[in-house]
């Protein structure tokens, strides 16, 4: 019976081990993380379809504030890109607030996103999730969701 009870308490001592490892990335994945999506914003604030669609895996998609989803890399960076000309002399930010690693090379971002204006009335706050993938070149982005929160 204490060999049982030892092997189990093992058994779940390694359990728990597993469990809070998996989820852990290297100590450079934060970092490289928040420079993807630093990368993301000046791509986008630059109007460059090229640099954006090398942020995005081949998969992607979007759910922007109006409702439209933009699915596969393509129709991402093609709605990216007519929404970053329609906003003319808005600028955008995303300000980290999390980021949560599900797996080693899985992570979910959150931050607020603004979209500042020429004048205070064209600024929007928004949140957004990104969920992003780390692959051989690097970490990407694979999903966006775009919020108008109520309140923020």
């Amino acid at each position: 019976m204490k060999r049982l009870s030892a092997l189990i308490l093992m058994t779940l001592l390694a359990m728990r081990l597993l469990a809070g490892t998996a989820a852990a990335g290297s100590p450079g994945d934060e970092a490289a993380i928040r420079e993807a999506v630093s990368r993301y914003v000046e791509a986008r604030e630059k109007i460059d379809p090229q640099a954006i669609e090398q942020l995005f895996t081949e998969d992607a998609d979007q759910l922007v504030s109006s409702g439209e989803w933009r699915r596969g890399r393509p129709e991402v960076v093609r709605g990216t890109v007519a929404s970053s000309r329609t906003s003319g002399g808005s600028r955008r930010t995303i300000t980290i607030e999390t980021i949560r690693m599900i797996t080693p090379n899985v992570a979910v971002v959150d931050g607020r996103y603004e979209l500042s204006g020429p004048t205070p009335t064209e600024s929007r706050k928004m949140w957004t999730t990104l969920l992003m993938k780390k692959t051989r070149r690097g970490w990407l982005i694979t999903a966006i969701r775009n919020m108008l929160p109520s309140k923020l």
